[in-house]
C-alpha cells in the first residue's frame, strides 16, 4: 500500500507568517501526525503579499532598487528577474505596510502608485521584456495615475500644473498627455497578477469596496470615487476607449485599470498564472491531500484569492482539500471545493494571541488533519 501523499499549499497569514512559514508550520504538525506520509511543501501567493519571495524560490533571482514609497518617502524595493521575465509585487513600493502608522482619511488621499511605476522602470533597465505585475496589498486608490506619471506620462490641471499626486488630487485633473510615456512599453508584455473581479468605481468598485481597509471613511470613499470616475473620464478621452467596467480595472485601488488602458496589460487571475509558473501541477499530481489556508476566508476568498484556485486545481487532480484559516467565514466550504475548515480561533480565540502564536498554532492543526484525514 502507498504512503499517502500530502502537498502544503498555504498563502500568507497577514500580519503574522508569510505563505513559506506557514507551510512549513503545517508540514511539521503532519509528519509529527503521520510520520509516514509523504509531505511536500508548496507555499503559494495569488500576486498579493509574497509573490516576489515565492518566485524567488523557483529559479528567480532579486533585484533591489530605491523607489519612492505611497507617501513618497524613499523605501527599498525587491522585483524578481529571469532572463527577461521579471516579476513584480507592488506592495513592496506601495504597500500598507509601508504606511508609517495605522493608515486613515489622509493616507487614504494621498498615498500613490508612483514607486510602482519607478519599479517598472526599472525592470525595464534590467532588460525586463516581460513583466507580471502582482497588486495585492495596496495603500492606494489613485487609479494607478502615479505609476503611469512615473513612466512619462502628464497629468495636467486646467492651468497645465501638473496634479499632484494621491487619488484625491484627481479632481483637479483636467487632461491626460501619453506624449511622453516609456516607448519600452511598447515592445513589453505586460501581466497584471490580480485576485479580484471589481471594477474601477461605483458600489463595486476600488473605493467603495476596499477603501475602508486603507483608512478612508465614507466622505472619502465617495470623494475617491468621484476623483477615479474624473481619472477615468480623462483616460477615455486620451485613448478612445473606456476599460473601468474591465474586471479587475478596481484591483489595487485602481492600478489594474491604469495598467489595462494605458500600459497595453492584460489583467489574468494572478492565482492560476503564478500556480503554472510555480510548478503545482508536478507538485500536486498523485496527491491524496492538499491543505490549503490564509489569514481569513470570507466571501472574498470566492473571487479568485488564492486558496480557492488552489482547491480548483486539487480537485481537478484528484485530490481531497482542506483549509487552514485563522478565521473563517464561509457559509459552506464545500461550495468552495473544501471538505474541512480549520480554524486557529478554535484553539485560541484571542486574535492578537492567534496571530502572535500562529506557527504553534498551525503546527497542532496539522497534527489534527494527519489525525482526521490520514489515520
Amino acid at each position: 500500500m502507498s504512503l499517502p501523499r500530502v502537498v502544503v499549499a498555504p498563502d500568507s497569514f497577514k500580519g503574522s507568517l508569510g505563505s513559506a512559514a506557514a507551510a512549513a508550520a503545517l508540514a511539521r504538525g503532519l509528519r509529527r501526525g503521520a510520520p509516514g506520509a509523504e509531505v511536500v511543501e508548496h507555499a503559494i501567493a495569488d500576486g498579493g503579499e509574497g509573490t516576489v519571495d515565492l518566485v524567488l524560490r523557483h529559479g528567480f533571482a532579486p533585484v533591489d532598487a530605491r523607489v519612492a514609497g505611497p507617501l513618497g518617502t524613499t523605501v527599498e524595493a525587491r522585483f524578481a528577474l529571469r532572463g527577461d521575465t521579471a516579476v513584480v509585487e507592488m506592495a513592496t513600493a506601495a504597500g500598507l505596510g509601508l504606511l508609517p502608522g495605522p493608515p486613515d482619511d489622509g493616507t487614504a488621499r494621498a498615498a500613490s502608485t508612483a514607486g510602482v511605476g519607478a519599479l517598472l522602470a526599472t525592470a525595464l533597465d534590467a532588460g525586463a521584456r516581460r513583466i507580471v505585475l502582482g497588486v495585492g496589498g495596496s495603500a492606494t486608490t489613485d487609479g494607478g495615475a502615479g505609476a503611469v506619471a512615473a513612466l512619462g506620462a502628464r497629468l495636467l490641471d486646467a492651468g497645465g500644473a501638473a496634479v499632484a499626486p494621491g487619488g484625491a488630487a484627481l479632481l483637479d485633473l483636467d487632461r491626460l498627455d501619453l506624449g511622453g510615456l516609456d516607448p519600452r512599453l511598447h515592445d513589453t508584455e505586460l501581466l497584471v497578477a490580480c485576485d479580484v473581479d471589481n471594477p474601477l468605481t461605483g458600489p463595486a468598485g476600488a473605493a467603495a469596496v476596499y477603501g475602508p481597509q486603507k483608512g478612508a471613511g465614507p466622505e472619502t470613499v465617495a470623494l475617491l470615487d468621484r476623483a477615479l470616475t474624473r481619472w477615468a473620464d480623462a483616460v477615455a478621452a486620451a485613448t478612445g476607449r473606456d476599460l473601468r467596467d474591465v474586471p479587475g480595472a478596481g484591483a489595487a485601488g485602481g492600478l489594474g485599470f491604469a495598467a489595462a488602458a494605458l500600459l497595453d496589460a492584460r489583467i489574468v487571475q494572478g492565482i492560476g498564472y503564478l500556480l503554472e509558473m510555480t510548478g503545482f501541477a508536478d507538485a500536486v499530481r498523485g496527491a491524496d491531500l492538499v491543505v490549503v489556508g490564509e489569514g481569513r476566508l470570507d466571501a472574498q476568498s470566492l473571487r479568485g484569492k488564492g486558496p480557492i484556485g488552489v482547491a480548483a486545481d486539487a480537485r481537478a487532480a484528484g485530490a481531497e482539500v482542506v483549509a487552514v484559516a485563522g478565521r473563517s467565514d464561509l457559509a459552506d466550504p464545500a461550495a468552495a471545493g473544501l471538505a474541512a475548515v480549520y480554524e486557529l480561533r478554535d484553539l485560541e480565540p484571542d486574535p492578537v494571541a492567534s496571530m502572535r502564536r500562529a506557527a504553534d498554532l498551525l503546527e497542532v492543526v496539522g497534527e489534527r488533519i494527519a489525525a482526521d484525514r490520514l489515520s
